[in-house]
């Protein structure tokens, strides 16, 4: 199941969270894409804590187009340094990931 990974990032503009997530599945880097709003970020930002209302996404891809998609997801982003964090996938139904495979390049 590592073969499939999840990956987090944040911004506060939810007309960027939806364009990165229509953009990254239009060209199958990822099979899907989710914004949960509502999320309040605090973390050091030039020297100081900072809070944030904030959009979670949450892409679901192969851990072979992490390269693409970290790019392509840099392009979009509207963050000088935007989180982009993978987490491998350790188990789950074998019918979403033959879905997943289907959608992916």
């Amino acid at each position: 199941m590592s073969e499939f990974v999840a990956v987090m990032t944040t911004t506060d503009d939810e007309k960027v969270a939806e364009k990165i997530c229509r953009t990254l599945v239009e060209e199958r880097l990822a099979a899907c894409a989710q914004v949960i709003k509502g999320i309040k970020s605090f973390y050091w930002w030039e020297g100081k804590v900072e809070e944030s209302e904030e959009f979670l996404i949450f892409l679901k891809t192969k851990a072979q187009l992490l390269p693409r998609l970290e790019e392509r997801l840099k392009r979009l982003h509207n963050y000088s340094v935007p989180e982009i964090v993978a987490l491998p996938f350790v188990s789950g139904s074998r019918e979403y990931f033959d879905w997943m495979l289907e959608n992916l390049i």
